[in-house]
């Protein structure tokens, strides 16, 4: 799958609340009540992840998560990245 290009990226994130691109990843924090909050919506994500088999990176720092998401082998975001983004944002 061929990285998207910086323009059609940019209309893409349009679709996602919250998210940015930030060095050709799509990141987003989320922020919960405590740390098992955290780690439930972690855990989330885990069976989203193996379902697509595309995996995010995650931080986990007390009641804030970091999600960055990228396609490695395409050097940059693929419609797997805004796929896997929107499934994430559903979990909330």
């Amino acid at each position: 799958m061929p990285a998207l290009s910086q323009q059609i990226a940019m209309e893409r994130l349009g679709s996602l609340s919250g998210w940015k691109i930030e060095s050709k990843e799509l990141v987003k924090i989320f922020t919960f009540n405590d740390f098992l909050g955290s780690i439930a919506f972690v855990n989330q994500i885990a069976k989203l992840a193996e379902d697509a088999a595309h995996h995010p990176d995650i931080d986990i720092r007390y009641n804030r998560v970091r999600i960055a998401l990228t396609t490695h082998d395409a050097g940059g975001l693929t419609e797997k990245d805004f796929a896997l983004a929107g499934k994430i944002e559903k979990l909330l």
